[in-house]
Formats: structure tokens, sequence, C-alpha cells
């Protein structure tokens, strides 16, 4: 009976690990979570993103907003590749947009003027739009080529995937 007692105690930390290790693989894959890689070293930055997936969120996107936090953004999701054009309309906030493709791979970047009609074309094949605040993407070293790391992106696909 002595041995019974660690062995199901082992059994019990065993199971309390990988219930850790899953809460912690959601929390770093949460909805609201993304990482942005940089092409040039492969560094990651964590960003809070609000998720438009729908016609009416997308045509909203960040309209009529005043400010924009530093480490926020807005992950727009087409529900297939496309050609993806953007503007600026009552959008107050200048705006780095990045164009990704299926995988999350980075095709383009945009700068968007605050309340300019002006289309910004981020491509042909662009599954996903990822908008921050202006001048981040070159602060943070993000260029074409980069990566964008959000559940949203299929991760049979994505080149950095989600855990």
């Amino acid at each position: 009976m002595g041995q019974r007692v660690p062995l199901v105690l082992a059994g019990a930390v065993a199971a309390l690990a990988l219930v850790v290790a899953g809460a912690a693989a959601s929390q770093e894959c949460a909805p609201d979570r993304l990482d942005l890689r940089a092409a040039e070293d492969g560094t990651a930055h964590r960003f809070a993103v609000e998720i438009a997936d729908d016609d009416q969120e997308r045509a909203l996107g960040l309209m009529n907003r005043r400010e924009l936090p530093a480490d926020a953004g807005m992950l727009f999701v087409f529900p297939e590749p496309r050609p993806v054009s953007f503007w600026m309309k009552n959008t107050h906030i200048p705006l780095d947009l990045l164009f990704a493709d299926e995988t999350g791979t980075i095709r383009a970047i945009g700068r968007g003027k605050p309340l300019s009609l002006r289309p910004i074309f981020g491509g042909d094949a662009i599954q996903y739009v990822l908008e921050i605040n202006a001048g981040t993407a070159r602060r943070l070293g993000v260029a074409v080529g980069g990566e964008i790391r959000h559940p949203a992106i299929d991760r049979g696909l994505a080149a950095w995937p989600c855990p």
C-alpha cells in the first residue's frame, strides 16, 4: 500500500502538468493575442488584437477611433485568399497595414494616412491583414517575409504555427 500512494501521486502530478501545459498553450494561442515575427532575425512581438472576421466587422475596422495602444491592433480575417485593398475612411489613427497570405507570411506592408480615401492595395492572394500603429513595423524590424501567428491562421498551412 505504501508504494501505491507515490504512484498515484506521481500520476496526479503528471495529469496536473498536462493541464497546466495545456492552459499555457491555450493562453499563448488566445484569440485576442497575436505574435508578429520579424523576417530578418525571427524576433517575435506580442500584440493584443481585435478580430474582424465578417463583412460588417471588416467594413467598420478601426473607424472613428482616436487612439490605439502601442501593443494592440486589429486582425482582418478573410474566408479565403483574395485581392485586398483598404482605405482609411473615418480612420483617425495612422496605421501600418500588414498584408499576409494563407500561411500568415507577410506579402506587403502599406501605410495608412488618416482619413484618406486612396486605396492601399495589398496583393492578389491575401487572407489576413493586420493593422497596427504607423511606424511599428519598421521599429520592430518587421518586413515582407515576416510572419503573423494567430489561431485564426490555418495551423496546417502556417509556416510558424500556434502550438
